[in-house]
């Protein structure tokens, strides 16, 4: 079986940036492009007609949270995550891969599967590839990802090598599960979903490359990077990046997991990702961060207590357009869940009109210019705020 709904075409490129399109059973989705991601079939606070009106064209789900609850086949009964969450347009889910490894003590690996325990019940399951597949397959979104073990940043290389191969094992498991004998319930999904390959090696150069050669040689219709933006600092990630788009074959799709600050998206475009995802706008919006063309400000501070106009001036979004930041100050202030939505909604325009943009300045072979007057204007959060973020996000996930 070969998926015969889903087709890539690489329309313009300038540089190493490209832009270009792709289709799926619904709907087509122009690139480079950013997925909000809805891990519980939901944008946090935000309705999927909000999400559309701000220029989203696909968005991705969870598949480990959505397998928990509420299950695979009370989703796939109620008509498919589509139908389920109201979302017309194109959905890329997960393996629940990354969730898993996430889990820290409460998981266990080896060559045939992940044990976990559920965060919400303690109990406990397995994924194993076919599982991973057949779960997706449920789900019944339009790109579908490999299950692959993501290892975390600062892992001896022994480790990060068996990992390694244990994903290109599962990859072709995958492969094989998905292609050649789709599970039989959800026969009829597997032949409209597109399976992703994953590239995985941590920061060693020679690892990556022998990962990208094999993930490559299996023929997906679309290949994603992953165990990036795990803890390494940015000048590793760029570089790792630049190596293995090099390496992937070039009428296929990139996809850079879970990466969403806005300079790593303009770096990530100019070496040839197509693809992006990352909790990031949403999350630190709910914290009152917003992203600024100057770079992130914190709206609780009080110099917006008594900004008598918008936080952007030329911002389109709905926040900007109606109301002051002296109005959001006071709402996160007061805790108000109208604050939470509209810098959700900023943080989500802000990203989206960027990924717009980018595509603009590669049709108009004007890429690089673009990514000077951003790096001029743009200053992004330091690294070390960054790592102590990072170093937060993973403890709270038992990494």
């Amino acid at each position: 079986m070969t998926t015969l709904s889903f087709t890539f075409q690489v329309q313009h490129r300038d540089g190493g940036a490209r832009a270009g399109r792709f289709t799926t059973p619904h709907g087509s989705v122009d690139t480079p492009i950013f997925m909000p991601v809805a891990t519980q079939a939901t944008i946090k606070t935000l309705t999927p007609h909000e999400v559309m009106d701000l220029g989203a064209q696909i968005v991705l789900g969870n598949a480990y949270h959505l397998y928990l609850r509420p299950g695979v086949e009370t989703v796939h009964r109620l008509g498919g995550l589509h139908e389920f969450m109201r979302w017309p347009r194109p959905i890329l889910t997960d393996s629940g891969g990354f969730q898993a490894f996430s889990m820290g003590a409460f998981r266990r690996v080896d060559d045939d599967h992940i044990r976990f325990r559920s965060h919400i019940d303690g109990s406990e399951h397995i994924f194993t590839p076919e599982l991973a597949i057949a779960n997706q397959q449920g789900l019944g979104a339009d790109i579908i990802m490999c299950l692959d073990q993501c290892i975390a940043y600062g892992a001896e290389r022994a480790e990060v090598e068996r990992a390694m191969d244990r994903t290109h094992r599962w990859a072709r498991a995958c492969y094989d599960a998905h292609y050649a004998s789709p599970a039989l319930t959800y026969a009829g999904n597997a032949r409209r979903q597109a399976l992703f390959g994953i590239v995985q090696g941590g920061t060693f150069p020679d690892l990556r490359q022998r990962s990208a050669e094999f993930i490559a040689s299996i023929p997906f219709p679309g290949y994603a990077i992953g165990g990036l933006a795990v803890g390494e600092s940015k000048a590793q990630m760029y570089e790792i990046t630049q190596q293995v788009t090099e390496l992937l074959p070039g009428d296929k799709p990139r996809y850079l997991m879970g990466v969403g600050s806005p300079e790593d998206l303009v770096e990530g475009v100019s070496q040839g990702v197509d693809m992006f995802d990352c909790v990031l706008p949403t999350r630190v919006a709910r914290n009152g961060a917003l992203f600024t063309r100057a770079g992130r400000v914190n709206i609780a501070n009080r110099r917006f207590a008594e900004q008598d106009a918008p936080l952007e001036e030329d911002c389109a979004c709905y926040a900007c357009s109606n109301f002051t930041a002296a109005y959001l100050w006071h709402l996160f202030k007061a805790k108000e869940v109208l604050g939470l939505r509209l810098a959700s909604v900023h943080n989500l325009h802000f990203i989206l009109r960027l990924m717009a943009g980018m595509r603009r300045a590669v049709q108009e072979d004007r890429f690089e210019s673009f990514r000077r007057e951003f790096h001029d204007t743009y200053r992004p959060t330091d690294e070390a705020t960054r790592q102590r973020q990072k170093e937060k996000w993973l403890a709270a996930r038992g990494a």
